[in-house]
């Protein structure tokens, strides 16, 4: 098992691109006071891959992932989902924030059932759609329950079978484990792998955690400090591994080993950019 540089913008992948950033560049602010948050950035994720984006506090990530989601509009190139430009919104993109951002006055099934609602799906159906998707998440018994009721790991649960229940063509994910408790993590880990698996999703995800880049990507983007660029691509082969024990085998530390040394810098430049401002 192992990780090797690869290009992540080739033409071979293009021509079977399911997402791609041609230039995606963001400016925040005009005049003096501008801030480049990304230099352009071009990347393609192929129909289910797994691609996990790395870096320090604030390279830019989540504004690349707001960019595709449609929450921002790049201030140079385009995104393009499907052949088509990204311009806003839309169901076809699953986004899970860091909080699973629930209606607390509406049930878990409720809030799992309200986007296939709110897209034309009758009561029945949309409900129908819901209990399929909490018994992928393993919450068919929480169904009645309000969110606050829930614990965070169960929460993230719901938000993501409420992403899924609208059937995307990609998942979104903003480090949408960083607030849990390192054993919730691991198994919540192992289990949007397998719901991954199963599903065949294109998912693109933001972490701050190399272990669970190696542990759940496909392939992995590392990015510079502030204006974020890519500064390397690997394939990865370890998110076929099953093995509970994988984190600590000697191959996995090789492979951490690489990606710390490609970060150690750009985290170091981070922290400085912070105490200057």
């Amino acid at each position: 098992m192992s990780i090797q540089p690869v290009s992540m913008s080739s033409k071979s992948r293009a021509d079977r691109a399911k997402l791609i950033l041609n230039g995606v560049s963001k400016r925040f602010g005009n005049g003096a006071d501008a801030v480049q948050a990304l230099e352009p950035v071009d990347l393609v994720v192929e129909n289910g891959d797994f691609v996990c984006i790395v870096g320090p506090s604030g390279c830019g990530k989540s504004t690349l992932l707001s960019i595709v989601a449609g929450f921002e509009t790049p201030s140079s190139g385009s995104a393009i989902l499907d052949g088509k430009k990204i311009l806003a919104p839309g169901a076809e993109r699953g986004v899970v924030f860091q909080q699973g951002a629930l209606f607390n006055w509406m049930t878990v099934r409720d809030n799992v059932a309200f986007g296939p609602q709110a897209m034309g799906k009758s009561r029945e159906a949309s409900l129908s759609v819901a209990a399929r998707y909490l018994e992928l998440v393993g919450l068919t018994s929480f169904s009645h329950r309000y969110p606050y009721e829930l614990s965070g790991g169960m929460q993230q649960r719901v938000a993501i079978a409420r992403a899924l229940a609208n059937e995307p063509e990609i998942l979104l994910m903003d480090e949408p484990f960083a607030a849990l408790d390192y054993q919730t993590r691991e198994l919540l880990q192992e289990e949007i792998h397998s719901i991954w698996k199963r599903t065949a999703s294109t998912v693109l995800w933001i972490t701050h955690s190399i272990d669970e880049a190696l542990v759940l990507a496909t392939h992995i983007v590392v990015m510079s400090a502030r204006p974020g660029r890519i500064k390397a691509t690997f394939e990865s082969d370890f998110s076929k591994n099953t093995d509970p024990m994988l984190t600590t085998t000697v191959e996995f530390a090789d492979a951490k080993r690489q990606i710390v040394a490609l970060l150690r810098q750009e985290s170091i430049e981070a922290q400085r950019q912070e105490i200057n401002l």
